[in-house]
């Protein structure tokens, strides 16, 4: 996919099995892909802020690894984006599978005792995020790893939707947000990888910054990082239900949502 308008840069020549749409070092000669790359803040930055509320209201652990396994994502694939170089973007892709493995715990630990511990289920996720990342870095074939991360996904949006429509209804918004947000981001993803000649066509006929909008993959971050991000808000709002905390939605500045959790009321 290397377009001609690609430059060189401190990183030098990519080593990663994977180049997206955005033209290499175009904006700056210290990072590759400028906008795949400062994208990933939404990645790092609000899941950071989750962990500290979680661990403020004594939640439990395995939430703190959600939301840090999230951070984990966007760090690496900040890395990837920022270098192209191999080493990098297996820092982006494993932890995409990792956190999804964590994510599938949470969800399916939600409507057990508190601070329990299903030893079976960590067995065979951490098994599998095992044999998944040595094929995987034997093969290093991307298509496997898209189909691996797609069937997790799968399995979380199962499992959600289960909730939402038979456990608890009136929780369907935050849901489907969640899974629409995230489906938008596989939108654009594909619109990046499809029509990627075109775009790059057109944003040589644009201002940089008017350009900047059609990069469709930094779109896929920024929505893929919001629908994980409210997916975790989903598994933790079912949790504290079940334990029969209140927790509340409430909006910072009146656009970020975040969970606030009071203990159960005292009889």
């Amino acid at each position: 996919m290397a377009p001609a308008a690609d430059r060189a840069g401190y990183w030098g020549a990519p080593t990663s099995t994977l180049e997206w749409c955005e033209e290499n070092y175009a904006v700056s000669s210290y990072v590759a892909e400028f906008w795949n790359t400062v994208s990933n803040l939404i990645f790092i930055l609000p899941p950071i802020y989750g962990a500290i509320q979680t661990y403020k209201d004594g939640l439990e652990k395995r939430y703190l690894a959600a939301f840090f396994c999230l951070t984990a994502v966007g760090l690496g694939s900040w890395c990837f984006h920022m270098t192209l170089k191999y080493e990098m973007q297996l820092l982006d892709e494993l932890p995409m599978i990792y956190s999804c493995c964590v994510f599938v715990y949470c969800l399916y630990e939600c409507f057990k005792q508190k601070n329990s511990v299903n030893y079976p289920l960590l067995f065979v996720l951490i098994t599998f995020s095992v044999i998944v990342s040595m094929i995987y870095l034997n093969l290093k074939e991307p298509v496997f790893h898209q189909i691996v991360y797609g069937a997790l996904v799968s399995i979380i949006v199962l499992r959600s939707v289960y909730i939402v429509l038979w456990v608890y209804p009136w929780l369907r918004g935050l849901g489907y947000t969640s899974l629409s947000v995230f489906l938008m981001g596989f939108f654009f993803w594909n619109v990046d990888n499809i029509f990627c000649d075109k775009l790059r066509g057109l944003r040589e006929k644009m201002p940089p910054v008017v350009g900047a909008v059609t990069q469709f993959h930094a779109w896929w971050h920024i929505f893929t990082g919001l629908g994980s991000y409210l997916h975790i808000l989903l598994s933790l709002y079912t949790r504290t239900l079940f334990l029969k905390y209140r927790p509340k939605v409430k909006f910072v500045f009146g656009i970020w949502p975040i969970l606030l959790v009071e203990p159960p009321k005292k009889h």
